[in-house]
């Protein structure tokens, strides 16, 4: 008789992990459901819905009549996570905490708590996404936490889980999975891959999981929520006043209060000014932050971009581009922007170099490129240095084309002066 296969369901109180842990019972899983508080309410003054989240996904694991934890994995949230999301802060980046947090919590910390402590065979989260191997394949994987290394034994043998995109467009969120290690993959099943967002709302009425759909889907920073992002980073970081500074001219528009408050492409509300004047560039050793006049402007459109050393989820790093030192592919760095063709360029120390089709708006220091080929996400890393804007390069044309046009004159008129000189012309 085969042994019943022990799989623990994150819970997060919305309907999605809701649905997985539903789903994965009726396949005849013994399933577990934890629920992970990675935010201590008491060190910071915004509404934090921990407690009620808590509560939602308890009911959820009543009515399914399987077992239910809750573990605190604050300490590792602060170190990993956030203490991490401050310091790109002050360097003056926009960092993504959620990819961090699905790499640091969620598929390091609490895999491993869910396999040692629980007897988890797989663990299994309310992701849409997919992945290559069937469910059975994935509990016949090893738990073995791979060493880190620059580049992988590329002797080994292996049959490495490739992370694929969700059948619901839409809803995909390999973008947000891109840093998972390999081990982690190789233990965690994703049942909504397959299944559309309005399926899952299906399911989840049909279950009578009412308390979940009333729900608004969570749209601010992981774990901690929708609040005024200015008043929350105040908490943590000292204001850096400084300046307002047009690209175009120079002009001092206005005062803020730390760089830090502005990413890339974002309004500037600057006091005084009735037009709308949007972030371009910061520079944190003068504190000024550089504003252009419209949404649209050159000085935003960028595309040339490096990364740190590239998370691959599988080879690492592509045989195509180990060969080649190039390999085309798709890009992004936001979740649900158009993939954009791309050719990489790899380094020695497994950085890259992306050169885009097309220039992009606002690309972003601190954000993560996520790279695709087909319908599987490759791996990423954190964009660290941008190449010129459209605008710099305009600039550089303007003067090449004015220089060009002094040295003809200037030749001309050189020209014009021999002739008069030149008793024999």
């Amino acid at each position: 008789m085969q042994a019943v296969q022990r799989v623990v369901c994150a819970m997060s109180g919305g309907v999605d992990s809701a649905v997985a842990a539903l789903l994965l019972k009726r396949r005849g899983y013994q399933v577990t459901g934890v629920f992970m508080n990675n935010w201590d309410v008491v060190d910071e003054h915004g509404v934090c819905t921990a407690e009620s989240d808590c509560e939602d996904a308890y009911k959820v694991c009543e009515k399914l009549d399987i077992p239910f934890h809750r573990i605190s994995y604050v300490k590792e949230y602060w170190h990993d996570v956030f203490s991490s999301f401050l310091n790109e802060y002050e360097k003056g980046r926009t960092p993504n905490p959620d990819i961090m947090c699905n790499k640091h919590i969620k598929f390091n910390s609490f895999l491993t708590y869910a396999i040692e402590n629980l007897g988890a065979d797989a663990i299994a989260t309310g992701h849409y996404a997919r992945i290559s191997h069937e469910d059975e394949e994935i509990f016949q994987h090893p738990f073995i936490k791979s060493p880190q290394s620059l580049f992988r034994n590329r002797f080994e043998v292996r049959n490495d889980v490739k992370l694929l995109q969700a059948v619901d467009q839409l809803k995909d969120q390999t973008f947000f999975l891109s840093q998972i290690p390999q081990y982690a993959l190789r233990k965690t099943l994703f049942p909504l891959g397959g299944l559309t967002k309005d399926f899952v709302k299906k399911i989840a009425t049909e279950a009578g999981f009412h308390h979940v759909l009333k729900r608004k889907e969570s749209m601010g920073i992981c774990f901690i929520g929708e609040r005024n992002f200015d008043k929350f980073i105040l908490e943590y970081l000292e204001p850096q006043p400084g300046n307002f500074v047009s690209i175009e001219d120079g002009k001092i528009m206005g005062k803020h209060n730390g760089w830090f408050l502005f990413t890339l492409g974002q309004r500037a509300r600057i006091g005084g000014l009735r037009d709308a004047w949007f972030v371009v560039d910061k520079d944190v050793t003068t504190a000024e932050v550089f504003v252009a006049p419209c949404t649209d402007h050159p000085a935003l459109y960028r595309d040339h971009l490096q990364t740190d050393r590239v998370h691959w989820i599988c080879e690492d790093p592509p045989a195509e581009l180990v060969r080649y030192k190039m390999m085309d592919c798709h890009f992004r760095f936001q979740h649900q922007m158009a993939l954009v063709p791309c050719v990489l360029t790899l380094n020695q120390d497994g950085t890259v170099w992306v050169t885009l089709a097309k220039p992009i708006r606002a690309l972003t220091p601190g954000q993560f490129a996520v790279f695709y080929k087909g319908e599987e996400c490759l791996g990423s890393g954190k964009i660290v240095r941008l190449g010129p804007s459209l605008y710099v390069l305009q600039q550089c044309e303007e003067r090449m084309k004015s220089a060009a046009a002094a040295a003809a004159a200037a030749a001309n008129v050189s020209a014009e002066t021999f002739k008069a000189l030149d008793p024999l012309t």
